[in-house]
């Protein structure tokens, strides 16, 4: 007998698209620069709006030191010291979801919003903690560029340039890191350095003897430098003035070379859940019906740099832009 009716995805509604319950986030950007913060209050004497930490000088010394007279007195030298000041200021960033959505989504939606959260206050302090680093007195520029103006398409990053920030660090007594310095540089910057031709250019990168040392991120150490290529140095990522800094609007980029105690945190112990890390908080169910719930996170502390002598930028075009 011939079928005379068939039921098909026309006569019911009974077929809907399935939804994976697994959410996928934005690919996110590595945090490195709150790393570099290597100096931090241990013996704070109050609460305050600012941190001051003092550098003691050091005596001059003689390169050829001059002999006692045996019947003179030693005419007295004056101590010295310096501060440096860190200014603590308030951050943070908050979210609410309402009853509706935590209802009716298919998603966590509060989890969602904790994620985000969390992420944004990390971004947040390798902001805060890399925008010094782009900083400071000791620059250096490619080729013939002598200010971020004068950068032409032509002056990239060499091994040449990577050499004289070594010896620039060592000369000044910056202390290596876990037994070489650190340097920073941008995907684009990465591709002109490691492409290098060249007998003294980019070479095979060190073999660890232990991966836990190893910062993510890191493509290789060369000329007593760890490399670490991060986006968050690309032109986009960058604070406004970076951008067509160059000449004939070229795109600049900075390499960060640095030392021990390049970088300063300073941060309150004074308020409940805050220190050296941001606090989560779950804010108060204050609307009539409780249906708006809000998380959020806060922190008050600041960057700065520490000592100039052990942080070196370097200023160059890319081949790639």
């Amino acid at each position: 007998m011939p079928v005379t009716a068939v039921t098909g995805t026309g006569q019911v509604a009974t077929d809907t698209a399935a939804y994976e319950q697994l959410a996928y986030y934005a690919l996110r950007d590595e945090f490195y620069f709150d790393r570099c913060a290597d100096v931090k209050p241990t013996n704070q004497t109050h609460p305050g709006s600012s941190v001051v930490f003092n550098i003691l000088d050091e005596l001059a010394t003689e390169a050829t030191p001059t002999p006692l007279v045996e019947l003179s007195d030693v005419a007295a030298t004056a101590l010295g010291d310096g501060v440096r000041t860190v200014t603590l200021e308030e951050h943070g960033k908050a979210t609410s979801v309402s009853a509706k959505l935590r209802g009716t989504s298919y998603l966590a939606e509060m989890v969602r919003a904790s994620t985000e959260i969390g992420n944004h206050a990390g971004k947040t302090l390798d902001n805060l903690a890399r925008n010094p680093l782009l900083g400071g007195s000791n620059v250096n520029y490619a080729g013939s560029a002598t200010s971020r103006a004068t950068v032409t398409s032509a002056d990239v990053i060499t091994a040449a340039l990577v050499r004289q920030a070594r010896v620039e660090l060592a000369s000044n007594n910056s202390k290596r890191i876990g037994g070489a310095y650190k340097a920073f540089f941008s995907p684009s910057v990465a591709y002109d350095l490691t492409t290098e031709t060249g007998a003294d250019a980019w070479r095979d990168p060190h073999v660890h003897s232990k991966p836990e040392e190893i910062w993510n991120g890191m493509v290789g150490r060369f000329e007593g430098f760890d490399f670490i290529e991060t986006p968050r140095l690309d032109i986009a990522a960058l604070p406004t003035g970076w951008l067509n800094g160059g000449s004939s609007n070229e795109e600049v980029y900075p390499t960060i070379f640095l030392g021990q105690q390049a970088l300063a945190k300073a941060f309150s112990s004074s308020l409940e859940g805050n220190g050296p890390s941001p606090s989560i908080v779950i804010g108060p169910v204050t609307d009539q019906l409780k249906r708006f719930m809000s998380v959020g996170w806060y922190w008050l502390g600041g960057y700065g740099r520490f000592r100039e002598e052990s942080l070196i930028r370097l200023e160059t075009a890319s081949s790639l832009t």
